[in-house]
């Protein structure tokens, strides 16, 4: 059976880390950054390009979870609304794929810590600190486990995803 990981999380929380671990510890895997379907100049939000990012995002995970030689799929982006996770979902053949979704949570002081320190080394524009912030709240009403990552190492964030997928019935709680 195939695995298909989608990782939720605000911004700075460390999807993108945890998820590139992830596909290091998985044989067969591939790893989707949802960033990169929309990693454009200007950087624009208009529904015509959230459409494109959603076709784009959803083309390359079902080209992926239809390759044989691909056993695990690993998606990480934003993930903020439950929405959005059903809208991908929906557009998914996932007959033969167990679906592990999972938010990325931590608290506003590690979140803060995380952040300033990307502003800092120019990764981010300081305007993603509020951003960011405000979002946070917004994974507790998801259907989705919440793994808290405030005192946890990418690896070890990595090591709780994959324990939680080998516990499927344990959804919407917060592990520490």
């Amino acid at each position: 059976m195939k695995h298909l990981y989608l990782i939720g999380g605000t911004m700075g929380v460390g999807k993108t880390t945890a998820g590139k671990c992830l596909k290091a510890m998985l044989e067969r895997s591939v790893f989707l950054d949802g960033d990169w379907c929309w990693d454009m100049n200007p950087f624009l939000v208009t529904p015509e390009t959230k459409k494109m990012v959603l076709e784009n995002i959803c083309f390359l995970l079902q080209n992926f979870l239809s390759c044989p030689a691909l056993d695990h799929v690993i998606f990480c982006w934003v993930l903020h609304q439950q929405e959005i996770l059903e809208e991908i979902l929906s557009r998914l053949d996932c007959r033969q794929v167990c679906v592990h979704c999972v938010s990325l949570v931590c608290t506003p002081e590690a979140l803060r810590k995380r952040l300033e320190g990307d502003i800092r080394q120019g990764i981010r524009d300081p305007g993603v600190l509020t951003r960011s912030m405000e979002r946070l709240p917004l994974y507790e009403t998801l259907d989705t486990v919440k793994i808290q990552v405030s005192g946890l190492t990418p690896k070890e964030t990595a090591e709780r995803i994959l324990e939680e997928a080998k516990n499927p019935e344990q959804r919407n709680r917060t592990t520490i």
